[in-house]
């Protein structure tokens, strides 16, 4: 999977980065996570993740190829999905993941 730029794949990471952090047993969110970690760091070169916010913002620095360097995002769109989670969590019950024989 290749995200058309680096703006949009930290946009998605981080929007489910918010919901696996609010939902740790959320088995679906965490493997999401991974996935767009992974395309962070295999596609984009990033290195050194950290999220930091303010009530308005969430800020993501990072290093990409040594540079250092940050991008920030409206806690209201990154939260939409979790807002949505929150308000109807009858809609997204969480599947435990399926136990290897």
């Amino acid at each position: 999977m290749k995200m058309k730029s680096l703006q949009d794949a930290l946009y998605n990471w981080l929007t489910i980065k918010v919901v696996s952090d609010a939902r740790p047993d959320d088995t679906a969110a965490k493997e999401t996570v991974d996935l767009f970690e992974e395309i962070l760091i295999s596609d984009y070169h990033l290195a050194n993740i950290e999220i930091t916010t303010d009530d308005v913002m969430y800020y993501v620095t990072f290093l990409q190829e040594g540079e250092s360097k940050k991008q920030r995002f409206p806690r209201e769109v990154i939260e939409v999905i979790l807002n949505q989670i929150n308000d109807e969590p009858d809609k997204y019950c969480n599947f435990p993941a399926e136990e290897e024989e």
